[in-house]
């Protein structure tokens, strides 16, 4: 079953932003994401939306960040994206009229809320900048000296 990495490469995305001066066009996102730039536009949209992001159209335009990362938590990304599924797993309705998948659905619904409402907590508690000191202090152990540049 495939993931889902919107977030995990939005988030990437949102930290690059934070070391670059200038706005990134949304071909040079499309480029980092491997994707066309409509859906990167499509993706960004959200995060400018909620207001994390500015988008100007044109020559030396492109998206920037609109707040700092201290104010941007997982949750809003997550949010901004449209609250995708967290699991790739849950009930079925194959036989809706049989007693065992009722039963099994309903505990497996349940739990499947509560853990969801746990890790969206979390995410809550933690902002991007947290992440961008977790990047500082790996880039302080490397040996690379440069600016970092979009991987990929």
């Amino acid at each position: 079953m495939r993931r889902d990495s919107r977030l995990s490469r939005m988030l990437h995305v949102l930290i690059h932003m934070a070391e670059h001066d200038e706005p990134l066009t949304s071909e040079a996102v499309a480029s980092f994401l491997s994707t066309n730039p409509v859906v990167a536009r499509r993706s960004m949209a959200g995060l400018r939306d909620a207001g994390f992001l500015t988008s100007k159209k044109g020559h030396g335009g492109g998206w920037a960040l609109a707040v700092p990362l201290e104010k941007i938590t997982l949750l809003d990304v997550y949010n901004a994206l449209g609250d995708p599924a967290v699991f790739a797993f849950g009930p079925t309705d194959d036989q809706p009229d049989c007693l065992v998948e009722q039963a099994i659905n309903e505990r497996l619904a349940a739990t499947l809320e509560e853990a969801r409402a746990l890790l969206l907590g979390r995410f809550a508690t933690i902002t991007l900048a947290d992440i961008n000191a977790d990047f500082e202090e790996k880039l302080k152990a490397s040996p690379w000296t440069g600016k970092p540049e979009f991987c990929g």
